[in-house]
């Protein structure tokens, strides 16, 4: 089978360290471990090739830099060529990722008549509109529901996911639409020892406001003292959060940016890991599956959580971690104090996260979407 994977989005490099990259790059592993031919048609490939990838032929397509309705167009352009290049290389069947105007898929299938399956992540549409700038909405619209109407099946990171699509399609029948959260390579990241000492509570992600991490500090200038704070990941807020540290007295670990194959590294020692995701106006607005829970899960890590949107169906509050009021950090940081003082509590958590995580490996994910597809 020869596998196209496309990703049209010029906001995601697919050999780069954020998480959506993460996601693009473990459905690759997930292919190729079937034995698929894999080849990836993209806008951006970025500058941290993992080894094991390095022999993945990819095709790009780069998209010049800007906001305006060139850029969209340019994305419309770019999403033919390369369904054009896919077309002559006469792939077997389509994995494409969502991404705002790109019709790749739909031009793929109706000229091979393969199978494809469309990913969605987000609702792109939504998210341009409120936070960036959308001059196009109508194209953008039009080629979702292209995609849509073509796809053999469309997996949806979370149900708040499969719904907007649900609510955006045209085609009757309408399309095959299932939930496939996220996943974890649990073969890249395994269980280590504690360090000996005082408990370290890590953060891992891009340090942006969704990611609550103001209230981890605000936590940590509340807490007992009994726990160390490492901050793993690099972003916009990064200069703040240091500022708000020194302001409060925190003694953090900002460990700066850490590409994929370094994660394991960073969660190695670690005693709990956290997800202090804030409270938002909307419940809508938390429709993510949470990347760095599976990853903490698979490195037998206790996780602390808020409990919103889809996390309280991940972490099983008292099983594999605990959960809190969300942009509550004294609550926080009660629930971390707790688990820092409580090393059995820990260890039987951490046997628990690591059997969670094996269920929802990368492949799993895969092989479920695989069989809604029926290939």
């Amino acid at each position: 089978m020869h596998v196209a994977y496309v990703c049209v989005d010029p906001g995601i490099p697919v050999f780069g360290s954020k998480g959506a990259s993460v996601h693009v790059q473990e459905i690759v592993r997930s292919w190729l471990a079937r034995g698929a031919d894999v080849t990836v048609y993209c806008t951006r490939i970025g500058e941290s090739v993992p080894d094991d990838l390095a022999g993945v032929r990819v095709v790009t397509h780069p998209i010049p830099r800007g906001s305006g309705p060139e850029r969209e167009q340019s994305q419309r352009d770019a999403a033919a060529a390369l369904a054009a290049q896919a077309v002559k290389d006469g792939v077997t069947a389509i994995y494409e990722r969502y991404s705002l105007f790109s019709d790749a898929l739909a031009r793929i299938m109706n000229a091979l008549s393969v199978p494809g399956i469309l990913e969605v992540n987000a609702p792109l549409i939504d998210e341009q509109r409120t936070h960036r700038a959308l001059h196009d909405e109508g194209a953008a619209l039009h080629a979702l529901r292209i995609q849509l109407s073509a796809a053999t099946v469309v997996a949806c990171v979370s149900d708040p996911i499969a719904a907007w699509v649900a609510a955006h399609a045209s085609s009757d029948p309408p399309p095959r639409i299932i939930t496939a959260p996220n996943g974890v390579n649990v073969r890249r990241i395994a269980p280590a020892p504690e360090a000996d000492g005082t408990p370290t509570v890590v953060f891992v992600g891009t340090l942006k406001p969704w990611h609550g991490v103001s209230d981890l500090i605000e936590a940590k200038a509340l807490s007992d003292g009994s726990w160390r704070l490492r901050i793993v990941g690099d972003g916009p807020e990064a200069a703040s959060l240091r500022s708000l540290a020194a302001a409060k007295g925190v003694d953090a670990d900002f460990t700066g940016a850490s590409t994929p194959a370094e994660v394991p590294t960073m969660l190695a020692g670690c005693a709990i890991a956290v997800a202090p995701y804030p409270r938002t106006e909307r419940e809508e607005e938390q429709y993510f599956s949470p990347l760095k829970i599976y990853e903490y899960c698979a490195a037998g890590l206790p996780v602390v959580a808020s409990a919103v949107g889809q996390v309280p169906g991940i972490v099983d509050d008292g099983v594999t971690g605990v959960l809190v009021e969300p942009s509550h950090p004294a609550a926080l940081a009660a629930a971390l104090d707790e688990l820092a003082g409580d090393p059995l509590a820990r260890r039987t958590m951490s046997m628990a996260a690591r059997r969670f995580a094996e269920r929802h490996s990368w492949d799993a994910v895969l092989d479920a979407i695989l069989e809604e597809s029926n290939l």
